[in-house]
């Protein structure tokens, strides 16, 4: 009961007005240094982030969505909380594995290509927190990370 709770006060957090805005607005500002197109917030792609966040800290599991039609980023911490801010630098953090020129990636950087997806037009995302972990998740429409294809 104690989990449910706790799951239920972090979606009333992560589904504030204040969260949300902030979330696209360092999306948008992650995509106008790349020169994409800003996002729009699709209050759809938040519940269904909300719903696989939930699922992940119930089933103590961190992967992506099975059989995904949309893009999604994943984030998790142990014993701390996040800010919106922490989590999408996170992800940006990935961008100078990412070689434009040649579209190659030298270690990890899915997470920055999908945020920075010249075609991705909205955005949704949520968190849930439990047990001393916290999951984020953002699911983007359309998705990006076509292989073969740039980003930009």
């Amino acid at each position: 009961m104690r989990q449910a709770i706790c799951i239920l006060a972090l979606f009333l957090f992560a589904g504030s007005a204040q969260v949300s805005n902030e979330m696209l607005a360092l999306h948008n500002a992650a995509r106008a240094r790349a020169g994409t197109p800003p996002l729009a917030w699709s209050s759809q792609l938040a519940a269904r982030s909300q719903t696989w966040a939930n699922t992940l800290l119930a089933r103590g599991e961190f992967r992506h969505t099975p059989s995904p039609v949309y893009g999604e980023n994943l984030f998790e911490i142990v014993g701390a909380a996040a800010s919106p801010a922490e989590v999408v630098n996170m992800w940006m953090s990935e961008s100078p594995n990412y070689n434009y020129s040649s579209n190659t990636c030298s270690g990890t950087c899915g997470h920055y290509t999908q945020i920075i997806w010249n075609t991705t037009r909205s955005v949704g995302c949520a968190s849930a927190r439990g047990h001393d972990r916290e999951i984020w998740v953002c699911t983007y429409d359309p998705p990006g990370n076509w292989i073969g294809r740039r980003p930009y």
